[in-house]
Formats: C-alpha cells, structure tokens, sequence
C-alpha cells in the first residue's frame, strides 16, 4: 500500500502542479501567444470545470471498477496528452483545450487515494492521511513556482511542457504497477442499490457542498492565476520574481493542508475548524480588496500566503462530509464534496475573469480590476460561510 500511495502523491503533485503553473507561464505567454490575464484565468476555470465534471463517473468507477486502473487510464490519456497540445498552443484557445485535457487527466487522482484511504485506514485517521497527502502532494504547487521558472529559462515553456508529458505518462504507468486496489465491495442485486440519488437525499450534506464550493476558491483561484498577474501588473515584477512570489503563496498552502489534516484531534468539532479557517481567509482576502497589498509587494505576498494557508481546509471539509457517508456512497460522496470544490473554483476564476476584463475598460484600472477580484472572491465566501455556520450539523 505504501508504495502505491507513493505514487499516488506523485500523481496528485502533477496535478498540483497543472493547476498552478499558470501563475507562471502566464507572463512569457502573454509576450509570446497574446495570453492576458483574463485569458488565463478562463483557461484555469476551464480545468477546474472539466475537473469538476469528471467527478461523477469517477465516483461510479472508484465503486464498481478498479480504482488504480481508473487513475492510470485518465492521466495517461488526458495529462500526457494535454501537456503535448499546451506544448503545441499558438494562442489562448489551444491554451484552454490543452487545460481540459489535462484537467480530465488529473481528475481521478486525489479522489482515487482519498478512497483508498477511506476504504482501508481507521476513521479516525483519515483526516491526518488525508492531510499528508494534500500536504506533501502540494509539493507540485511549490515546483509550479521557481524550479518552473528554472526549466522555462533552461527548455523554454514549450520544451518544459514536452517533459512534463513524458513525467506524465511515467507516473500514469507506475500507478498501474504500483497501487493495490482495496477489497471489492459486493453490489448484490437484494434490495435497492444506491446512487446519486440516495446522496442528495442526504440534507445534512447541502450545507457542506456549499463550504467546499466556496471555501477553497480563493487560495484556488488566486495561486493558480492571479497572484502572477497582479505580481506583475501591479508590481512590476519579473517572471523570476514572480515564481518566488507563488513560491511563498505555495509554501504556505503546503503548511496549511499539513495543519488541518490533524486539527480535529485537537478541536473536536469539524464545524468550528472548518468555520473558523473560512472566516480567517476572510481578513486577507478583504485587505487585498481594499488595496493594501497595493502598497509594497512585500506586504502583497503575504496577505497572498495567508489566502493560500487558511484556504487550506479542504482535509476537514471532506472528513466532515466523509462521516455522513455510507461505505458503499464513500466514493460517489467524497468525488461529490470534490465537484463542488473543483467547480467552485472553475466557476469563480470564469465570474472574475469577465469581471476583471468588463473593469479593464476603463483606462487605468488596472488596480481596480485586481481589486474587484479579490472583492469578488471576498463576498461569496461569506454567502458560503453564512449557510455552513447555520445549516451544518457537526457530527461530534
């Protein structure tokens, strides 16, 4: 099992990685291919959103099929081949169908070691396992940052994509060498069989839905794209530059994820973790929407880090939604909880993208269009907290 979920982390480190390069590439394509920063935020939405979508038949395939060949089906076709297409991208278009492909590829990765976990380890350790390997997957965010900025100065980004698809189709065939499928369920034909349907009979679930969708946008949507646009728009920083600053954002969602995954041993209450880590995303989140990081870059940076650690919740959001699950909706319910995660990105970084490109019609706004970014993000967290903070049910 060890070596399995190796490879696994590896895997899910790719896709780390995937959804946060952007954040990087995006100033050399914007100079090369006509990619701005509303370009870019689409074509990241666009992952998160195709992302989202495989959600659904990755849930049904972790529960009847092969959880390992599920996985190295999907990267192998998907990452391995979006990374060649992005390689070959000659404006925003191929950029976005690139990000698809690639988004279907990574798709099954987390959820596929999330199930493993579920379906193998003690209950009450799998919002530490699940946490290690958040924590140490996101080692792929941190690669996203200066060692990105290292190979595009050694490869350029083109040949850089060219060997994150041969890196791509290398993890795809050790996750089928390596990862241990656990015990088959038994889907008998006595009495009905439960879908989808006996999950969104689940009301306590609604408001849990609700917190994944908002709750991870921000740290999300801002790594993956906007802090290397507003680093460089507002700022004036260089793309090295700018890998160090998506470095220290990275580090510190790294740190996050690692803090959360065990937190519940120390605070018996999902709901109050979950709650309180939302509402602290907050107080950055609105200090950049009232332009305080427009000041120096130093203070930018970290009020970017402290979005991308208190964002880091998604551990304790799932092992709250992982308690209300039966074992055999374990995998249609986490890969659920993710869509509504995923998605929630996907859709905010398409809102502020047309938001950000309707402000940038008027000359000089481009603080301003930054601004209504983070206000954006800002204000549907609270919707989402609101409902979380009054409708949960914590399971303690």
């Amino acid at each position: 099992m060890v070596k399995g979920i190796f490879w696994l982390v590896l895997a899910y480190g790719l896709s780390q990685f995937y959804r946060a390069c952007l954040a990087v590439f995006g100033p050399v394509l914007k100079l090369e291919i006509g990619l701005g920063a509303d370009d870019t935020s689409t074509a990241l939405g666009l992952w998160f959103l195709t992302f989202a979508a495989m959600q659904i038949p990755v849930g049904w395939l972790l529960d009847h099929r092969s959880p390992k060949a599920t996985a190295m089906t999907l990267l192998a076709f998907g990452g391995g081949l979006g990374a060649i297409v992005f390689a070959m991208a000659q404006g925003p278009l191929g950029v976005s169908v690139a990000m698809m492909l690639i988004g279907v590829g990574c798709s099954p990765v987390l959820m596929t070691s999330l199930y493993i976990i579920a379906r193998t380890a003690p209950p009450a350790r799998f919002g530490t396992l699940a946490g290690l390997v958040l924590g140490i997957g996101s080692l792929g965010n941190v690669a996203a940052a200066t060692p990105l900025t290292w190979s595009m100065e050694q490869l350029g980004w083109r040949g850089t994509l060219l060997a994150l698809a041969a890196l791509t189709l290398l993890i795809a065939g050790a996750l089928y060498r390596f990862v241990q499928d656990p015990p088959r369920l038994e889907h008998t034909s006595e009495g009905p069989r439960k879908g989808m349907r006996d999950l969104l009979k689940l009301r306590a679930l609604y408001p849990i839905l609700l917190i994944a969708m908002v709750a991870y946008a921000p740290g999300g949507g801002l790594r993956g794209s906007w802090i290397g646009g507003y680093l460089s728009d507002v700022h004036g920083l260089s793309p090295a530059q700018v890998g160090t600053g998506t470095l220290v954002m990275a580090l510190a969602m790294i740190i996050g994820s690692l803090a959360f995954g065990p937190m519940d041993r120390l605070i018996k209450s999902h709901k109050w973790i979950v709650g309180g880590s939302a509402a602290l995303t907050l107080v950055p989140l609105v200090m950049l929407w009232w332009g305080f990081g427009d000041a120096t870059v130093t203070v930018a940076i970290v009020l970017f880090a402290l979005v991308g650690f208190f964002s880091s919740n998604y551990p304790q959001i799932m092992n709250h939604g992982r308690t209300l699950l039966p074992p055999e909706l374990v995998g249609r319910g986490v890969t659920l909880i993710n869509l509504f995660s995923i998605g929630g990105v996907g859709l905010s970084q398409i809102a502020s993208a047309r938001l950000f490109a309707a402000q940038m019609g008027d000359e000089g706004a481009m603080t301003t269009s930054y601004s209504i970014v983070f206000g954006f993000f800002a204000v549907t967290l609270v919707m989402g907290l609101a409902v979380y903070v009054f409708g949960a049910r914590d399971p303690r």
